[in-house]
């Protein structure tokens, strides 16, 4: 049976035009390419702002690593996700799950998810609205908004909240993108700089009486054995030493 309270997240009639200004200072920090980290405060700061009687918002990601929260608006928040992922039930991840929207209009007569339901009373929190950050069919997360007040939520913020979870996914998704591909890059400058520094070592090492680039290889490889560093950094110690060595004979 379907829940009455989900309903596909990826439905919008429209969009609402007191969203306009938040989907344009997103596609800013799109095109200014921000941290992660500051994408993510810029979410749940409009989450927060755009819903009234929004007592604090937040982004659970779910990735390799695990599920976590980010950029959470205060304490509350934090404490009510966490609850989630030590019972590994609520709202949220029901959420990203089912890739529905989620609203809870009174945690206290809600029975869908008791312990947690319970627990999050005691925090002052009332209703809740979530929805499944989605990309590319894959959910990478959930957003969600908290308030103090029962039945705060109504199909009016709903389409709001699936709007700006869209929106937020993409932000999401492009800065993820943007971080993984300087991690990439970052990799390949390092692996292209250590095979340069392997190929001018070995370069000297023949100059001074190797056989080839392989017995040159060898000597490095017996020299990093030795040492106990890698066969890389025994290159860096020689193209330094050499270095150091031609400029004493400039200086002379």
């Amino acid at each position: 049976m379907t829940d009455p309270a989900a309903r596909p997240a990826d439905h919008v009639e429209g969009e609402p035009a007191e969203l306009s200004p938040a989907l344009r200072r997103m596609a800013g920090l799109v095109l200014s390419r921000e941290t992660v980290d500051s994408a993510l405060r810029l979410v749940t700061t409009l989450a927060e702002v755009t819903l009234a009687g929004t007592m604090g918002a937040g982004v659970t990601l779910v990735d390799e690593h695990g599920k976590r929260s980010r950029a959470s608006s205060n304490q509350a928040v934090e404490a009510a996700d966490g609850l989630q992922y030590e019972l590994d039930e609520g709202p949220c991840l029901t959420a990203w799950r089912s890739r529905q929207l989620v609203r809870i209009e009174d945690t206290t007569t809600d029975t869908r998810w008791a312990a947690w339901s319970t627990a999050v009373g005691a925090l002052g929190m009332r209703s809740v609205l979530s929805t499944a950050l989605v990309v590319d069919d894959e959910a990478i997360g959930a957003i969600k908004v908290y308030s103090d007040r029962p039945d705060n939520y109504d199909a009016h913020a709903e389409r709001v909240m699936s709007l700006f979870a869209q929106q937020a996914a993409i932000l999401l998704a492009n800065t993820q993108s943007l971080q993984h591909a300087r991690q990439l890059s970052r990799r390949l400058t390092d692996a292209l700089g250590s095979r340069d520094a392997i190929s001018r070592a070995t370069g000297i090492l023949m100059a001074q009486g190797a056989a080839d680039a392989h017995a040159a290889f060898a000597l490095l490889a017996d020299a990093a054995a030795r040492s106990g560093l890698t066969v890389e950094e025994v290159a860096r110690e020689l193209l330094t030493a050499v270095a150091s060595r031609d400029a004493d004979r400039l200086q002379a």
